[in-house]
């Protein structure tokens, strides 16, 4: 059964404290298994890059939250996306749309919840929920995408807990239709290069 929320946003990829609390407090309600890639701000208006926090969330998250969820939920630095979302234990992926993201989330049929940061995402978000209809939407464009100058994290608009919820149940409750869309691109995707690979050996 894919049980599983991924939470990944990018190598440039963080929030601000007040947002990381609401993330934590939707996946502690949520009840969902979980895998969280949590990477720690840069100091303010300069163009430090975000960095790996590995195991050290000192100061990161609210107190208690790793203690609520040690049974059902683990918060890394960085992950190995690609054989994350290749997991079949995997069924919801948390993105910033990164279009690397988007085409390995599509390769694996792993449901994607939009919510872009910066760059090119907000229309790589809109494609996907849009025109497409293969993701879920919690954020369509980019909001204070750059708090303070520091790369990709957001500052004043908070994205609340239930917000967060809603459209983690939306990728993990069973019966989607958007879920179903993606599993046939999945298929269509690997027919295609099946196709063409037999070709080429030809």
């Amino acid at each position: 059964m894919s049980s599983v929320v991924f939470l990944c946003f990018g190598i440039l990829g963080c929030f601000d404290p007040p947002q990381l609390a609401e993330i934590a407090a939707a996946l502690e309600k949520s009840g969902h298994r979980f895998l969280w890639s949590l990477w720690r701000q840069p100091p303010k208006g300069g163009l430090a890059m975000p960095t790996d926090c590995g195991g050290d969330h000192e100061g990161l998250l609210p107190e208690g939250f790793l203690k609520q969820t040690e049974n059902r939920g683990m918060v890394c630095g960085w992950a190995p996306q690609t054989a994350v979302l290749g997991h079949a234990a995997v069924g919801g992926f948390v993105s910033h749309c990164g279009w690397n993201s988007i085409l390995e989330s599509l390769w694996f049929g792993v449901l994607i919840v939009t919510w872009p940061i910066y760059a090119e995402q907000q229309k790589n978000a809109f494609e996907m929920v849009v025109d497409l209809d293969l993701a879920v939407e919690l954020r369509l464009d980019c909001r204070d995408e750059c708090g303070g100058g520091s790369y990709g994290c957001g500052g004043a608009d908070v994205v609340a807990a239930e917000e967060i919820q809603r459209a983690m149940r939306g990728v993990m409750d069973g019966g989607n239709l958007v879920r179903e869309r993606v599993r046939e691109m999945r298929e269509e995707q690997r027919d295609f290069l099946w196709k063409v690979g037999l070709r080429v050996v030809r």
